[in-house]
């Protein structure tokens, strides 16, 4: 068991570092592109993990979902923006809250070619764990951006409904930012988190296979 456990690290770690790294840098990139710099001048625009690593969302959460076998997620220290800085602020912030899923769906698309281009090589030893770790990227990054699109503060897709309300609705939707993890881990530990995400995650999934002729 423990092997295994290994064996699954290794196919599962860079992965897991890339998915939420580019995430994070995406979100700093985007607001950089749209006026403000924060992330830029705190020094969050680069794809070194180590700026981006955070103990629990990084390391401890995907490491205990790998090893009971559940929905692999996790998270890094949000990249800073300050939303007063954007040029328009509420439509701009939709549009850096979108940079962090949509980056993944990108990456998920990077690693279904990276799986076909190691099927395509085939060679024993190259072939089965840059495959393994093609799929495995596939469905980090696929959670991790539909997780993200959830409307829960403060996931991006809180951030998005936030800042489509009206003013006066806004506020009082952003109070439910405090509550937000304890709303994700009652979804987790209920099982209603894989029911509401399992559906889409497969189709993509699917999606993407099919794309590169692995369906």
């Amino acid at each position: 068991m423990f092997e295994n456990l290994i064996q699954q690290i290794a196919i599962w770690a860079l992965p897991v570092l890339f998915a939420i790294t580019v995430h994070e840098v995406a979100h700093g990139w985007m607001a950089r592109r749209l006026g403000d710099r924060t992330a830029e001048m705190l020094g969050r625009l680069t794809l070194n993990p180590v700026r981006h690593i955070d103990p629990v969302g990084t390391v401890a959460v995907p490491l205990a979902m790998l090893a009971l076998g559940g929905f692999i997620f996790g998270w890094a220290k949000p990249v800073p923006v300050a939303q007063r800085n954007l040029g328009n602020p509420r439509r701009d912030m939709v549009l850096v809250a979108l940079a962090g899923p949509m980056s993944n769906l990108v990456m998920a698309l990077a690693w279904a070619l990276i799986a076909r281009l190691a099927v395509f090589i085939n060679v024993p030893w190259f072939t089965e764990p840059v495959a393994l770790m093609g799929v495995a990227g596939i469905t980090i990054n696929v959670v991790i951006g539909l997780l993200n699109l959830l409307p829960v503060p403060p996931l991006d897709g809180g951030r998005i409904v936030s800042n489509l309300l009206p003013p006066k609705l806004s506020d009082q939707y952003d109070r439910l930012e405090p509550y937000g993890l304890i709303i994700l881990l009652l979804l987790l530990v209920s099982g209603a988190l894989g029911w509401i995400l399992r559906p889409s995650v497969i189709w993509l999934q699917r999606m993407l296979f099919s794309i590169i002729g692995l369906s």
